[in-house]
Formats: C-alpha cells, structure tokens, sequence
C-alpha cells in the first residue's frame, strides 16, 4: 500500500475514529485503526471497532498502490497529530506479514516508521443485511439527542438505562433518556419521513455511540442519515461515514405513564435568570448535598432559591416568576434543574408540578417539543 494524503485530513478522520479504539482491547489488533486505500476510487478508509460502537470514515488521497493493513491507533493518532501542514505519504513496501508490517510515514522534512498488524485479523464491522431501513433528518437526529443524552444513566447496573430510547412514528421521531430520578423526552419533526413505508423503530441505544454520533453529524453537512436495524445491531451511515452500535435488549421503561397529566400549580419564568441562579447558589449546595429548596410565592409572583449549609454558610436568591396556585415550598438536587436547564434553550420556561412530593415537569416555551420531569428531593424541617 502507498498512498499521500494532506496531514490535517489523515488527522482529523483519525481523530474521529480514535473513539472506537479499545481502552482494553481483548486482542492486540482492536488497539490498531484498519486503513483500506482504494486505488480505484482513490479513497482511503479508516475503521476502529471496540466490538460494540464501530466507526468507518473515508476521504480522498493519492492511491499509489491500493491495500489494507492496521496500525496503533494512538501511535498514529499522536504522530500525524503534530505533524505539519503538508502532505504525509504512507508506505507499507517493506511489510512483512508474518513479521508484521512495518509502515513507513515520510513528510517534508523526516519520516518515522512503526509496526502494524495484518488487516485479515481485524473484525469487520456489523452489517445489517435482513432488517428494517429508514431515512432520518440529520437535523432531527442532532437536535432530538442534544436535548436528551444528559440524562441518561452512567450507572452499568442499570444497562438499559444507560442509552436513549429511539422511536420513529408517522409524526416524527422520539427521544427518551432516564437514570431513574429524571426523565427527558423530546419529540422532533422527522422532514424524511416517506409516511406509510418508513419502519416503526423501536430500540434502546448505547448514550456513548450516540455522542460519538452527534459529534460526526456536527462536522458533516449530510442532511440524511440512513439507519438500518435489527433485533442486536444498528448501523447509521451518510455520506463517506458510518457509525455501528449495539443494542441494548432490555425492555425499556414504560416512561410515558410517568409523566402526569394535570397539575394544580404552574410557574412561568426566565431560563437565563432561573439557571444563573441555581449555578451560583450551587456553590454552596456542593458542599453539602447538592439540595436547593425552592420557595413558590404566588402572593408575591416570584420564587425563592435557597441553601442552608450547616457549618459552610446559606444562599438566597429572589427571581420574578408568573404563577398560579397555592404557596408551595419544593426542593431538588440542584445538578438536575441545571442540567435540565442548558439543554431547554428558550428565553422562558414552564414548571409544572402538584406537590412537594410529585414529579415536577419543565418544559421550553418554543418550538422544542421536549418534557423535562425532575423528582423532587424530600428534606426534613
């Protein structure tokens, strides 16, 4: 194989790759990025696979002689990485499959050389030949999984809760993500869906290959991803880059029966200034269990944030609020409002809730069809 590409395009698809590379690789060559140089099409691939989330990224190069064959992803990653400008010419003539391939990197002024493995050992990256296949808005995909992923589990126990939930219906797609105390669900507008023909999907998805995915849409200008799935398997895949993931098989919570469907009281009220104040009024809450109460004042038409941290010190903070209902007091850990409030992203916001004891909804006052339900926290005094 010889081929010469520029070093910010090796660079940059092997950094988008990098993060399927095993941390732990149960065979030595799960380390190592598959590169496959196309004489024909002039392209050359890179593919890492950790056996669950695999990444395949192409890009034209000068293909002198067309090949295969796997080098140390971070070797080569950190070398091309600190390289520069300038065209890198890759050459594995002096390889020796049995002996492992040694590769030669030559740029203007020096070159380096390094060892890989043969490309035959690498596993191919799951195909999904027999099951469903839809057409889905990178748009829609984009905006449905930033306003989700951040609430999803990171507690392995709890498996299933460590992915989102995915659903395409006739009226569009559908996001939930859960770990248990909070529930995100955002509905976005899926602009390809092709009506009666467009599969039901259904599946539960690993939140790591999804940020690896949303990561990958935000650098391209594809406008649409083709997703093909089945029971254990989804492939993503636009334009000269796909994403595989596994599934995760557990039945997903049946999240829609949480949420309530009427409430006694109701706050409207401005996201900057609500989210400015439980991040400064968090401070205190960090020291001590992370809880904020928050004082409902209908009378007043405005809400108290509060921490009293017993041997740190106490915060309190007045914001105007639109409300109806009775006075309430309710408390919550304050990492949840603020997660929750990034990710909403209108100038107000509605807080619905019943009792100091009952889920309590926040969703945007905007386009964003999404619902935000946080547990409230039960405190003593």
């Amino acid at each position: 194989m010889k081929l010469v590409c520029p070093q910010s395009e090796l660079s940059t698809h092997l950094s988008l790759v990098s993060r399927a590379v095993s941390s732990r690789p149960s065979h030595p060559v799960l380390a190592n990025v598959l590169l496959n140089a196309d004489e024909e099409k002039q392209l050359v691939s890179l593919s890492a696979f950790d056996l669950s989330l695999g990444i395949q990224t192409s890009f034209p190069a000068q293909v002198e002689v067309g090949g295969r064959l796997t080098l140390p992803a971070k070797l080569l990653g950190d070398i091309v990485s600190r390289l520069p400008s300038g065209d890198i010419v890759l050459d594995d003539a002096a390889g020796d499959p049995e002996a492992g391939i040694l590769t030669t990197l030559t740029y203007a002024s020096g070159k380096y050389q390094m060892r890989g493995l043969a490309a035959d050992d690498f596993p191919e990256l799951p195909i999904v030949e027999e099951g469903d296949v839809a057409q889905l808005s990178a748009e829609a995909l984009i905006e449905g999984l930033r306003s989700s992923l951040f609430s999803a589990s990171s507690d392995e126990t709890k498996q299933v809760l460590t992915g989102v939930h995915l659903s395409l219906q006739a009226e569009g797609l559908e996001f939930a993500s859960t770990d248990g105390h909070r529930l995100a669900v955002v509905q976005t507008v899926n602009q390809q869906d092709s009506g009666e023909d467009t599969p039901k999907i259904d599946v539960t998805i690993p939140a790591k290959a999804l940020q690896e995915l949303i990561k990958m849409l935000e650098r391209g200008s594809s406008a649409t991803v083709t997703v093909k799935f089945d029971q254990g398997q989804v492939v993503f895949e636009w334009a000269d880059q796909r994403l595989t993931s596994r599934l995760l098989e557990a039945q997903y919570p049946n999240y829609r029966q949480l949420i309530p469907r009427s409430f006694s009281h109701q706050m409207t009220i401005d996201r900057r200034s609500l989210l400015g104040g439980l991040e400064r009024i968090s401070v205190i809450a960090d020291q001590r269990n992370n809880i904020v109460k928050l004082s409902i004042n209908s009378h007043q038409q405005s809400v108290t944030l509060s921490v009293d941290a017993q041997d740190v010190g106490s915060g309190r903070e007045t914001i105007a609020a639109q409300i109806t209902g009775e006075d309430l007091e309710v408390a919550f850990n304050v990492k949840y409002l603020i997660d929750g409030l990034k990710v909403l992203n209108t100038t107000d916001v509605q807080m619905q809730l019943n009792t100091s004891t009952s889920p309590v909804i926040l969703s945007p006052l905007g386009n964003l069809k999404m619902t935000y339900l946080v547990m409230p926290v039960q405190v003593r005094g």
